[in-house]
């Protein structure tokens, strides 16, 4: 067995639902964790996410290079504070992953973008940055997506298995892992980007804060058999969507609250709809990602499931932090030229490394 030293990682994860930026310390050898470091968020201001939502939805072909920057700066500046919070300079930390934003993903068609400037960001915070994780997969026939799982496996270690790691973030995505440490993953359905989008249109408010519309109002029940008849639930995994790969028409007729329930309904249908395709019922669930904030959604979703949920915080883990936390520890694979994906997490032909490395010193 190949011995690797361990590196002193920060990963940096942008997430669908637009909110901001999540900066996270890691320290691994790419195959076990040896330590996990603070991490640092930062909020996007409105006038930024108006500019970035614009972006979506589409390739960039060279669109958007003054929101690409900014981007690249955000992250820079929330590289600056972890490091300030942790008392590290630059040359202390080997390696940071940058996962940048995605603004369009279709992987029927090969296509996968996400925005960011990695020779930026290393020349802004004089890290070397691995970057582009996503493309090599795709390229190879993968779907691109998840791929927190290879992380997934090496947090839940200790853990009793089987055991379903559900990510709600702007999409809902699943890690099933089995007894023996394998994996299984895809993306479920929405989780919180619909909604959010939803409320966005409706109010001045950025999203439902605790599920409060949703529960002022009714599930209409023809609207949300119309969002869960589509092709994909019928698809076999992996397989994984783009934000906005379902159509708001069904519940466009519907109030304010009312669209907020059928939406959240929506989501919780989907993953349970997402337990048909498990090689075997997880003993219990553990919930990340924004979602888990949501005690309606949480609740709508406990409802669903035939075993526990509970937000990964009952573990020990940190649900704000995982993200960011699995793009540092993909970094570190990636230079060490490991597998950042596999057939039963992505549908990638063979197992696959991926990113591209930048250099602090632009060589």
């Amino acid at each position: 067995m190949t011995t690797r030293e361990r590196k002193m990682a920060i990963g940096m994860m942008s997430g669908t639902s637009l909110d901001g930026v999540d900066a996270a310390l890691v320290e691994t050898d790419g195959t076990d964790i040896f330590g996990l470091g603070p991490f640092h968020s930062i909020s996007y201001p409105p006038a930024f996410r108006s500019r970035l939502k614009n972006l979506m939805g589409r390739p960039s072909n060279g669109e958007g290079l003054d929101v690409e920057r900014d981007l690249t700066l955000y992250h820079a500046e929330a590289v600056h504070r972890l490091l300030t919070d942790t008392g590290l300079q630059p040359d202390e930390v080997d390696v940071a992953g940058f996962h940048g934003q995605t603004v369009f993903h279709d992987p029927v068609n090969a296509v996968t973008c996400q925005i960011g400037d990695g020779p930026l960001l290393a020349s802004e915070t004089g890290i070397d940055v691995v970057s582009d994780f996503r493309a090599a997969d795709v390229a190879a026939g993968g779907e691109g997506a998840p791929l927190a799982p290879l992380f997934h496996v090496a947090m839940a270690q200790t853990l009793e298995r089987p055991l379903a790691i559900l990510n709600m973030g702007g999409v809902a995505n699943v890690t099933w892992i089995s007894p023996d440490g394998g994996a299984i993953a895809f993306d479920t359905g929405p989780a919180n980007a619909m909604v959010d989008d939803w409320v966005r249109t409706r109010t001045d408010l950025n999203f439902d804060e605790g599920g409060a519309l949703a529960r002022q109002g009714q599930v209409n029940k023809i609207a949300l058999a119309a969002l869960m008849d589509n092709p994909y639930f019928d698809l076999p995994g992996p397989k994984s969507l783009d934000r906005d790969a379902f159509e708001m028409s069904p519940v466009a007729h519907l109030s304010t609250e009312d669209g907020a329930a059928t939406l959240l309904a929506f989501t919780a249908a989907s993953i349970a709809q997402a337990q048909d395709l498990l090689p075997a019922p997880p003993l219990r669930w553990l919930a990340t990602g924004g979602g888990r904030h949501n005690p309606a959604l949480m609740a709508a979703v406990r409802h669903q499931l035939a075993a526990p949920l509970e937000p990964v915080e009952a573990v020990g883990w940190n649900g704000d932090a995982l993200e960011a936390q699995a793009f540092a520890y993909l970094a570190v694979r990636s230079i060490y030229g490991m597998p950042l994906s596999y057939p039963q997490t992505t549908g990638v032909r063979q197992p696959i490394t991926g990113g591209v490395f930048h250099a602090a010193n632009g060589a």
